[in-house]
């Protein structure tokens, strides 16, 4: 089964498909059901793939933007360009999104990993953490800290603390385990953001995707937007656009990030109840002139 990271990369590759199977079937036109086509004369799909192209779903698919992320299909081909993903995902078909560096920022890894962190000079490693339903999670990393080098990220579960299993900790207690673990190896386990999720949207000719957020919550939702279409839900913060952590940060500039993020936009969110828990009690100047807003390495 072929998996996409947006509905538009499903539509346009089922155009793609149906424009294939044609060009080798042109006597059954019943192919042709689901997009109503047109073969170029000079024998190549694109970028005339279909007289709608430039504005299908919302999408701005002019010419340009159609050679940088469509191949050249040969009639055999069936399916639009792959992306390869380096964890449980092994390909994904991508023929509008392509090789997007958003979304491997974003990406949320399914599965357990091993860090090692080292204290700072100061004896810290630049993180606080949450007691939530039992388990301990990461509350707030802090910029240029041996926890953001670490790869640590706001909502990551911590499992273990040098062996020790952080089920059943308060948050007072995790800080106290951390403070008195010797500095030159602190050995955690992490489970990558259970609560967080991450969906992939295209603007528009007008360059949105189509939702309105205040304080950094989705409010409203625009019908028949790439937003809608993904799946994107209300009373959802924004944690992260293209693996840009936005936490903390004014409306005007994560307005101005998402303005500058490019045709493609993969944006991680979190449940508002969830969200509000973590962050209960942490000032919001905390929040602007601590936590890690870096642009992650991939």
């Amino acid at each position: 089964m072929s998996l996409y990271p947006s509905l538009e990369d499903l539509k346009v590759d089922k155009v793609i498909q149906a424009q294939t199977a044609f060009s080798s079937n042109p006597a059954n036109p019943a192919i042709l059901s689901e997009a109503s086509t047109h073969i170029s004369q000079d024998g190549s799909f694109y970028p005339r793939l279909y007289p709608e192209l430039s504005e299908y779903m919302g999408l701005s698919l002019n010419e340009e933007e159609v050679q940088k992320n469509l191949p050249m299909v040969a009639g055999t081909q069936s399916q639009g360009q792959l992306v390869t993903r380096p964890s449980t995902v092994n390909y994904m078909v991508a023929p509008v999104t392509g090789n997007d560096v958003g979304i491997r920022r974003a990406e949320i890894k399914q599965g357990i990993r091993e860090i090692i962190v080292c204290k700072d000079q100061d004896g810290k490693i630049g993180l606080r953490l949450k007691s939530i339903d039992n388990g301990i999670f990461v509350q707030l990393v802090q910029a240029n800290s041996p926890a953001s080098l670490a790869g640590l990220r706001f909502g990551d579960q911590v499992l273990q603390i040098n062996g020790e299993n952080c089920a059943g900790w308060s948050s007072e207690k995790s800080h106290k385990i951390l403070k008195q673990a010797s500095g030159e190896r602190i050995l955690m386990v992490i489970r990558d953001r259970p609560f967080e999720r991450t969906l992939t949207m295209h603007k528009d000719s007008t360059g949105h995707v189509g939702f309105i957020f205040k304080n950094g919550k989705v409010t409203s939702i625009v019908k028949d937007s790439s937003a809608a279409r993904n799946g994107l839900l209300t009373e959802h913060n924004m944690c992260e656009i293209n693996g840009q952590n936005v936490i903390g940060l004014k409306d005007s500039q994560i307005a101005d990030i998402l303005a500058t993020a490019g045709n493609v936009v993969t944006i991680t969110i979190m449940p508002s109840y969830i969200f509000e828990h973590i962050i209960k009690r942490m000032a919001s100047g905390i929040m602007k002139s601590l936590m890690d807003h870096a642009i992650p390495e991939v």
